[in-house]
C-alpha cells in the first residue's frame, strides 16, 4: 500500500493502531457467542461477525483521529449487531428486525460483558433514525454513520 508523505489526509490503515485495537476488543472477540456471529449472514455474503469487525475497526480509527473514546467505538461497533439469529429467516417476536435488533443486541451484550454508557448507547442507537432516539455521544454517531457506510458497500458490491 502506498502512503503519501506530508499528506494532510491520513490512511485509515495504520499498523500501529492494530495492536491497540486488538487490546480493546480481545475480551469480546474470544467469547463463544461472538464467534457464533460468523454463522449468520448480514448483507450479501458478508457474515455478521465480519460486518461488525469492519464497523468496529473503522469506528475505532475515526474515533481515535477525532480524539474520542476509541475503545467505546471499537467495542460498541463490534457488539452493535450482537442479536444472534439469521434475520433473513427469523422474525423477532418483539417486532420488525430493523427496529428491534438494537435492543436485542444490547440485552445480549449486557448479559455477557460489562459495558459503559457510551458502548450501550452505540449499540442501542446505531439504527437511528429507525430507533427514533438520537445518539447521545459523538462515538455513537461515528458508529451509526460507519455502519450505514459499510452496509451500503456490502449491499452494492
Amino acid at each position: 500500500m502506498k502512503v503519501l508523505r506530508n499528506s494532510k489526509h491520513k490512511s485509515l490503515v495504520d499498523l500501529g493502531n492494530v495492536s491497540e485495537y486488538r487490546e480493546c476488543v480481545s475480551e469480546i472477540i474470544k467469547h463463544p457467542n461472538v464467534k457464533l456471529m460468523k454463522t449468520f449472514i448480514q448483507h450479501s455474503d458478508v457474515t455478521t461477525l465480519n460486518h461488525c469487525l469492519d464497523v468496529s475497526y473503522k469506528s475505532f480509527i475515526i474515533c481515535k483521529r477525532l480524539h474520542l473514546d476509541c475503545r467505546a467505538g471499537a467495542r460498541g461497533g463490534l457488539l452493535h449487531d450482537f442479536y444472534l439469529y439469521d434475520w433473513h429467516e427469523t422474525k423477532p417476536k418483539e417486532g420488525k428486525h430493523g427496529f428491534v435488533h438494537p435492543r436485542i443486541a444490547l440485552a445480549n451484550a449486557n448479559r455477557h460483558f460489562k459495558l459503559n454508557k457510551r458502548e450501550q448507547d452505540i449499540i442501542v442507537k446505531h439504527m437511528f433514525p429507525l430507533t427514533l432516539k438520537l445518539p447521545r455521544y459523538a462515538e455513537s454517531w461515528v458508529v451509526t454513520l460507519v455502519d450505514k457506510w459499510i452496509a451500503i458497500k456490502e449491499i452494492i458490491m
